[in-house]
């Protein structure tokens, strides 16, 4: 694999800059070229992309299949059957007093982007923004991350199989060649991970006033109001936070639940694991590992024994923690100080929503929200907090639908993705206004004759 230096990234960036230029990217039958063959070779190293899912979180085929390899396909088959329509241009309406002119959008690609994927879904991050890449006509420089590093081998294989390296290039390395690679100017930087890596892409941008994407996360809020059916908030509870062992941007990171419902929603939820990883995730074939020790150790450091209500459990050898409930857990405690991202779940008690809306509110606007109960109520929550995306009576489904758009608000993120949105991602918007030359109307030049009656008909 090509580990980046700062000459190598310096010819990498130029050839790049070279192919853009000759505008061969631009051409429809080029870019529908170009996703058809990302989409060949997803299917041909299928069973290869979810064996190295498995060696870097040891995610079961299953899981890696729905959450990251049927995504990206989707996602290629989306932009391929709606390319002709997204890039054509539109036309849009002009005013009476700018006529006989008329005005159009055109779709142009941004130029040679900057794609920086974390190592949660290190399939899916990598290769659906590199859609949006494709479709809209840019070239990019691809960066996985290097602590998923069996996956990156594979996605490394494809891209130098398929592109060449003036349209898609990929690298690797780890903090050092971040740094240099952000010294870089860039069209387009679109950015997978923590807020605090964030906050240092945008101000790397902002030496070349680069625009960005940033896809973050945060600790977000999973309401369970009275009028909720508790064994199905359980259940979709129970699995959306142990989908990929919890290390995923749009996991509820913590409940709350009205008090006379605390305890029964904890049993349940505890059950659910129970059936879905046959008693013991430790054991099960079924149950993904956490990505490396340093993630694992500050995991099993925001577990305070004395607050576990179920679960707890841990394997030091297979980076392994059971599914945990915590109660009794406050603000000050080291769980709530950060975004959790991984198998552990506060269950907290309030005694009405409005405490619950204030609680969520002692926080940075998050990724994601979820509400279970009534849906009046459901309005006046969402009226009442903001975040990236929302799911009523469900978890994490919002970024399923891929004509929904993806993507955080605040400190959650900047930007979206996912279908005609990933599309734009990589897109400028072109203003266009045509005039005709048999006029020449005289009220828009000095001295602007006529302008008192040009003024009564404007107002």
């Amino acid at each position: 694999m090509n580990f980046l230096t700062d000459s190598s990234i310096d010819l990498l960036l130029s050839k790049q800059r070279k192919f853009f230029a000759s505008n061969q990217t631009k051409s429809i039958s080029f870019r529908r070229t170009a996703l058809e063959k990302l989409l060949t070779a997803c299917f041909k190293y299928e069973k290869e992309i979810l064996t190295a899912l498995h060696a870097d979180l040891r995610k079961s085929p299953e899981e890696a299949f729905l959450t990251e390899f049927n995504f990206v396909v989707s996602e290629i088959k989306l932009h391929l059957k709606n390319l002709n329509k997204w890039s054509a241009s539109k036309r849009i309406s002009t005013p009476l007093i700018l006529r006989p002119s008329r005005s159009r959008i055109y779709y142009e690609p941004l130029g040679v982007n900057l794609v920086i994927a974390p190592w949660n879904y290190p399939f899916l991050l990598l290769f659906s923004p590199l859609v949006g890449v494709l479709s809209s006509g840019c070239c990019a420089i691809l960066k996985p991350s290097a602590d998923s590093k069996h996956t990156a081998e594979i996605m490394d294989h494809i891209i130098r199989e398929i592109f060449q390296e003036g349209h898609i290039s990929i690298v690797h390395g780890e903090k050092k060649e971040n740094q240099i690679l952000f010294k870089k100017r860039f069209d387009h930087i679109f950015f997978t991970g923590g807020s605090e890596l964030g906050k240092i892409v945008m101000r790397s941008a902002a030496e070349f006033l680069t625009p960005v994407t940033l896809e973050l996360g945060g600790k977000s809020p999973c309401i369970v109001d009275e009028s909720a059916d508790l064994k199905i908030a359980a259940k979709r509870i129970a699995w959306s936070k142990t989908i990929n062992s919890g290390q995923t941007c749009v996991a509820p990171d913590y409940v709350l639940v009205v008090d006379r419902l605390k305890e029964q929603l904890m049993f349940h939820i505890n059950e659910e694991w129970n059936k879905m990883y046959g008693g013991d995730a430790l054991a099960s074939e079924m149950y993904p590992k956490i990505i490396h020790k340093g993630h694992y150790d500050r995991l099993v450091g925001l577990i305070d024994p004395v607050k576990v209500k179920y679960g707890g459990n841990k394997n030091d050898e297979t980076l392994q923690i059971s599914p945990t409930i915590l109660e009794g857990v406050t603000l000050d405690d080291p769980v709530m100080k950060e975004e959790i991202f991984g198998p552990i779940l506060p269950v907290i008690g309030v005694d009405s929503m409005k405490e619950a809306i204030d609680f969520i509110h002692k926080f940075e606007k998050p990724l994601a929200l979820y509400y279970y109960g009534n849906s009046n109520e459901a309005k006046s929550v969402l009226k009442k907090t903001s975040s990236g995306g929302a799911c009523i009576n469900d978890a994490m489904m919002h970024i399923a639908n891929p004509n929904l758009p993806f993507g955080g608000v605040g400190h959650s993120g900047y930007g979206a993705y996912h279908g005609y949105d990933s599309f734009l991602c990589f897109t400028h918007k072109k203003a266009v206004v045509s005039t005709p030359t048999w006029i020449d109307l005289p009220f828009k030049y000095v001295p602007f004759k006529g302008f008192k009656w040009l003024k009564k008909f404007l107002t």
